[in-house]
């Protein structure tokens, strides 16, 4: 029976290993852990396990609405090496060679059990025509894993049918764990250190969003896959447009936020995403871009890539690649919008129009429902714009926009924490520590591949920082890494029992903390709302949202700020992080929206902090810092990593060295 809600209920629960998420890496971490866990009572331990999710995990996390494109697949075109340089160049030569090329290694074979378990997948056929996933085996088409070709629409990408691509994945996942071992609807909203060492986790703590409920688990070792931040920063679409985003709105820092109040250290949390999307609905362009071969231009139809070329040259060596950074193409988009020359349009019109000059009617309506169903596979909103703007891409032009900023790892961005990689990647460096592998650089494994530098804690897709790039394949194919590594370390501290640093009593008071606040104070006023000993977390998401717009580079500056703004912006949000401990929660939705407030307050000061200590601005295109606007390359091509101290509540901003474990030379013109 479910306390009640000034007074809920406390279970206790041990399990050797908890998964805290539900999405793709999460999935990954489920499916992956049948074997290993089999392969460990075969030596006579039993291990325990428990996957705890906000949401459900059929909808849960990124790929919750589906996708229409598979982005991470090697296949037999590329390699491993081709990856990691990709993922470098992109993220403007600061990423982990060795987390990049491990997980280029390892991605197929989650594509290859993707299709196994019922992903509709587009192959081309030896006569050179595509079909889509649910006609190719009718007309001799092969699996991937017994040489089916797939339908690229990049380099990397490959093209599915996807509107079900979570629930396939997920149902997998379920049935390797067994569903007796999933928790949904609890948000975990803490983790806590252990008593007898302050750098190993412990336990972790969180609520039901349906009862009155507080769930206590204490393990061995943990995977924190909880996403990346969203709505950190004020929306472009506000009023009725609002909770309308890019990435899924229920990402909110968590990841980051319990992993830097754990004592994890964080890497390149300066960096952010900001996609160029289609106005108002954020729906994909990399369809358009790529299968379609559609071109953006700005109101005078000038295809701005290449009026601009001339910007590249200011951003040396990686403007001389033979595919710029996503930063850059943003770059080279701005400056028509900051010299009047908008909108900017994808032109959806021309492209259409030149892959209809070699196809037959019935090809060409074909071609139509596949531009429709981009958006129906992901982003259905998208649809809702073009209906109720009576856009036909064959016909009307629609507009581009750059998004307000978001933090992830595993897209086109590479924050997150800093985490041991594989022991089996690397050329040999001289400062190798003793106990640690001589072929990797110093500080980049400590014998846990996917373990943050806190013991028992791992991570997976957006956690996982310095690398990026892995999207929803790879995601769940460094989730599966990370099981095994758990496993392993479980193994290893089989002896092991945790004790919490706090105790449960006053967990507890913390987490229900804005129900108190509510409850004390909810008569001192006839209107709910107004109430000056409480704030609610929806203005106080407000607040958070136009400090981090107006001062840390958001669309009200253009992305632009400097060491000025961001002094004013670390000052506005020390002041809200003690307007925080008085948000109320009337209900458990806001209960949940309050504890996510608060992810992303830390998540917020974790990016501010960052951009204040790299002195420079190297993601032009995605924030700009005016006093410093140039890539140093002689003393910034480093990681930028911090630790959060949750005592004092101050960062420890730090450079590490950055090292090209595989030769970048072949991607440049």
């Amino acid at each position: 029976m479910a306390g009640t809600f000034g007074n809920p209920e406390v279970v206790e629960e041990s399990v050797d290993i908890l998964l805290i998420g539900g999405g793709m890496a999460a999935c990954g971490a489920a499916y992956e852990l049948g074997p290993w866990l089999e392969a460990a009572k075969a030596k006579g331990v039993d291990i325990s396990v428990k996957l705890v999710d906000k949401a459900a995990m059929d909808r849960s996390g990124a790929v919750a609405q589906g996708l229409s494109a598979i982005n991470t697949y090697i296949g037999e075109e590329q390699d491993p090496a081709d990856y990691a340089r990709m993922v470098s160049n992109d993220l403007m030569g600061i990423t982990r060679d060795d987390l990049a090329y491990d997980l280029g290694r390892h991605v197929d074979d989650s594509v290859h059990l993707f299709e196994e378990w019922g992903l509709p997948i587009w192959k081309t056929l030896d006569d050179g025509n595509r079909v889509d996933g649910a006609s190719w085996a009718s007309k001799g088409g092969k699996l991937l894993k017994d040489g089916g070709k797939p339908v690229r629409s990049g380099k990397w990408q490959i093209m599915i049918n996807g509107e079900s691509y979570k629930w396939i994945v997920a149902e997998a996942a379920k049935k390797a764990l067994g569903v007796e071992n999933i928790q949904e609807r609890v948000f975990i909203v803490k983790l806590i250190n252990d008593k007898n060492d302050s750098n190993r986790i412990a336990g972790a703590v969180g609520f039901s969003t349906r009862e009155n409920t507080v769930y206590v688990y204490k393990f061995k070792a943990c995977l924190l896959v909880a996403g990346g931040c969203v709505n950190l920063f004020r929306p472009r679409s506000v009023g009725e447009g609002t909770g309308r985003a890019w990435y899924p709105v229920w990402n909110a820092g968590s990841t980051y936020a319990m992993a830097a109040e754990a004592g994890a250290e964080l890497t390149m949390m300066e960096n952010r995403f900001v996609p160029a999307r289609f106005k108002d609905g954020y729906g994909p362009v990399g369809a358009w871009f790529l299968l379609f071969k559609a071109k953006a231009t700005n109101a005078f139809g000038e295809i701005y890539m290449e009026t601009n070329k001339e910007l590249l040259d200011d951003y040396p060596p990686y403007g001389q690649a033979a595919v710029p950074a996503s930063c850059l193409r943003n770059h080279l988009m701005m400056r028509e919008m900051r010299e009047g020359r908008g909108p900017i349009y994808m032109d959806t019109v021309a492209a259409l129009g030149k892959l209809a000059e070699t196809m037959t009617p019935k090809e060409i309506k074909h071609l139509e429902a596949e531009a429709w169903e981009d958006f129906l596979d992901m982003c259905i909103g998208q649809a809702g714009v073009w209906a109720g703007e009576n856009i036909e891409p064959e016909v009307t032009n629609s507009e581009l926009m750059p998004t307000e900023p978001y933090l992830l790892g595993s897209h086109s961005g590479c924050c997150g924490i800093w985490v041991s990689g594989p022991d089996d990647v690397g050329a040999p460096t001289e400062e190798a520590q003793s106990g640690i592998p001589e072929h990797l650089p110093s500080g980049w494994h400590w014998g846990y591949r996917a373990m943050t530098t806190v013991n028992g804690l791992f991570t997976a897709g957006d956690g996982v920082g310095a690398s990026g790039h892995k999207f929803s394949s790879g995601s769940h194919a460094e989730g599966r890494l990370a099981a095994k590594a758990m496993v392993k370390y479980v193994m290893d501290n089989q002896d092991y029992t945790p004790e919490f640093a706090e105790s449960i009593d006053d967990i507890v008071a913390d987490i229900y903390k804005p129900v108190k606040n509510y409850l004390e104070h909810k008569d001192y006023t006839t209107a709910i709302d107004v109430n000056p000993n409480y704030i609610t977390p929806k203005m106080l998401q407000f607040r958070l949202q136009k400090i981090m717009d107006e001062y840390c580079a958001g669309v009200a500056t253009m992305y632009q700020t400097n060491v000025h703004m961001l002094d004013v912006c670390e000052h506005k949000l020390g002041m809200l992080k003690e307007d925080a401990e008085k948000m109320r929660a009337k209900d458990l939705h806001e209960l949940l929206r309050a504890w996510e407030n608060y992810h992303r307050i830390i998540t917020a000061e974790a990016h501010m902090k960052h951009i204040q200590f790299r002195e420079e601005s190297r993601y032009p295109g995605f924030y700009y810092r005016m006093d410093k606007n140039f890539v140093d390359e002689e003393n910034w091509k480093v990681f930028g990593n911090s630790i959060y101290n949750k005592e004092t509540k101050e960062w420890t901003n730090f450079k590490r060295q950055h090292v090209d474990l595989v030769d970048k030379s072949k991607l440049f013109k």
